[in-house]
């Protein structure tokens, strides 16, 4: 039988331990990952001195993961590490001359990716049916120029546990060093403001904490 003090000393211990092991566990990383799927698109809007433009890309061909990551349990802010990269080739503006001039706008035989890199979201969202607005940070590359955008994220998930995020951004044509296309001589200009609209969908492939 263990003397009285070595009892002690080994409840003691294994107090201490249970409770390096608790504040372990509440401080391990947060893991969630999602895959992009297909069902998707991105729509580009602007306007000219006489009328105004459409160009979309609906679809999304790649495999893409977005990894999203915290501090521990608690936090509330959440990293990303993940991007979509969409093909300048695909957007079409239904009317051969525009999408023609949209491209060569873009830059489209150096650069010929969009690329959306996801930087941050200020919470993970609850992921339950109904609509969720999440703050997030991400950075757009554009025609070898990258900038780095706030975007209010409407977030949803369907009964088939698909995550639905859309959302509504304005950018420029002079956020990226590029030049708004003009014709006939500069008679007809596109306006430098354009507004994006995005609808990504996900499936959540693993989520632990």
């Amino acid at each position: 039988m263990l003397p009285t003090r070595n009892i002690l000393m080994l409840v003691l211990f294994i107090t201490v331990a249970t409770a390096f092991t608790v504040a372990g566990h509440r401080n391990a990383p947060y893991k969630a990952k999602w895959l992009v799927t297909k069902e998707g698109a991105v729509r580009v809007e602007g306007s000219t001195n006489v009328n105004r433009f459409s160009c979309s890309v609906s679809g999304y061909a790649n495999a893409d993961t977005i990894t999203c990551y915290k501090k521990n349990s608690t936090d509330m802010a959440v990293a990303l590490e993940g991007r979509l990269s969409i093909p300048v080739a695909s957007f079409d503006c239904l009317n051969k001359m525009m999408t023609k001039d949209l491209r060569k706008t873009l830059k489209e035989t150096d650069f010929p990716m969009l690329v959306i890199h996801f930087i941050s979201m200020d919470k993970y969202p609850e992921l339950k049916l109904g609509q969720e607005q999440v703050n997030g940070i991400v950075d757009i590359e554009l025609a070898g120029t990258k900038k780095r955008i706030a975007v209010n994220f409407n977030i949803s998930v369907n009964n088939q546990q698909v995550v639905h995020l859309s959302g509504t951004q304005h950018i420029h044509f002079s956020d990226f060093n590029l030049v708004p296309p003009k014709k006939l001589g500069g008679i007809i200009k596109a306006n430098d403001k354009l507004e994006v609209t995005f609808n990504i969908n996900f499936k959540v492939m693993a989520d632990q904490n």
